[in-house]
């Protein structure tokens, strides 16, 4: 049973996979004796505020501190006024323990947020969901191959993407986030993967403890569940079916091997790609079945059960969602090596192959589909470890540990 005391958990949005997480942690926690705060910015998307959220600034005013990121530089130093009316509120409620999730796209002032944290020494849990804490730039470097961040990020070939910034930032950057994100005397980063916590050992936030904390996700929706969606696309029964899942699809998340893949593979195997736009429509052949993003779960896990196999060719990845929801429904999965992706599958689950062996992949998909060497019964026996809940406890078991050591 947990001391009580505060939580106070920042994040980007309030909604999506980190927004759940945050959410469904900071519930858990208040269960267990825990006062908590949920901060940041207003989103349309966004989930509806609950009693302890603090809207950090407006869905308009974020969009402003966006701007004059890009357009002058240092990301992360706008918020001003925003961030001093939390900091104000945050000395108020005296939090015991701070839980940070992104902090990337500029909501909140970071050299102010963390003057805060080293002066009142709050201890801190930092849940790095990307690489972006520890880079000039960049949430992702494995598509760039760039490991300028080991030593010092420079003449960055991503500063146009995400967080977007109208010049090259990064060495700055680079500097700025080693002098504010260091130094803090009671912080413990979390990562959802093993393969991100040796980054963070090998980047300039090593000396800090590191304790790694697998995503789950809800087994009473991810399940084998019946469906008539080969009926409802015209898929014959007999036919492979391959299901292709992300939210934004580009080269980085594989869009050409799926291409690829739809145009070489025999005429009996069908394709449905989820997560499209109209965009992504104009680039894939007419023999793939695309369904834009959608919302409804129920309707991913049919479509997950569905499917013979899940192929996700994408080529960054800290710790794939839907790899989990896959094989929750029975559904085996063949992906790149490419981040955390192959530690979610198991020998009896699925197989990772190396990054950009087309051929590889290829040649998986077929043997996987014609000799069918993975079994139901072994997916939903792994499916039991994706259990949220778990992880959930974990982090309010780290709370009442670093809440001790204060």
């Amino acid at each position: 049973m947990s001391k009580s005391g505060t939580l106070v958990s920042l994040n980007l949005i309030n909604s999506g996979s980190t927004g759940k997480i945050m959410m469904q942690v900071a519930s858990l926690a208040k269960k267990r004796g825990y006062e908590t705060y949920q901060i940041y910015p207003g989103h349309k998307n966004g989930n509806p505020a609950i009693p302890g959220d603090i809207q950090i600034c407006s869905e308009t005013a974020h969009k402003i501190y966006q701007r004059i990121c890009r357009y002058m530089g240092l990301n992360g130093c706008s918020a001003v006024l925003a961030t001093l009316r939390v900091l104000r509120k945050l000395k108020k409620i005296q939090p015991t323990v701070i839980q940070l999730h992104n902090l990337h796209h500029s909501y909140i002032n970071l050299p102010l947020l963390f003057r805060y944290i080293k002066k009142h020494n709050v201890p801190v849990v930092w849940t790095l969901h990307d690489c972006w804490a520890f880079t000039g730039h960049c949430p992702h470097f494995l598509y760039a191959g760039c490991d300028k961040w080991k030593t010092g990020c420079h003449s960055c070939p991503l500063y146009k993407q995400y967080p977007e910034s109208a010049f090259d930032d990064s060495k700055r950057m680079y500097k700025l986030k080693k002098k504010w994100f260091c130094g803090v005397q009671n912080m413990t980063i979390v990562t959802p993967s093993q393969w991100l916590a040796d980054l963070v050992k090998q980047s300039f936030l090593k000396a800090y403890p590191v304790q790694v904390i697998h995503n789950g996700i809800d087994l009473s929706v991810f399940h084998p569940t019946p469906s008539h969606v080969r009926e409802k696309y015209g898929i014959p029964e007999d036919a492979k079916l391959l299901l292709a899942v992300s939210f934004g699809w580009e080269v980085k998340k594989g869009l050409n091997e799926i291409v690829s893949l739809a145009k070489e593979l025999p005429e009996d195997y069908r394709m449905i790609v989820v997560g499209t736009d109209v965009l992504t429509d104009a680039l894939l052949p007419e023999n793939i079945i695309s369904i834009h993003r959608t919302n409804n779960q129920q309707e991913l896990a049919a479509l997950y059960t569905a499917a013979d196999l899940l192929v996700m060719p994408s080529r960054e990845e800290t710790y794939p969602t839907v790899v989990m929801e896959a094989i929750a429904c029975g559904t085996p999965v063949v992906l790149y090596d490419a981040g955390g992706g192959k530690e979610i599958i198991t020998e009896k689950t699925g197989l990772a192959v190396p990054c950009d062996d087309y051929d590889g992949l290829y040649k998986a998909i077929v043997q996987i589909c014609e000799e069918k060497p993975y079994q139901q019964k072994d997916c939903l026996e792994r499916a039991k470890d994706f259990l949220a809940a778990p992880k959930f406890e974990a982090y309010v078991e780290l709370y009442d540990q670093i809440a001790v050591c204060k």
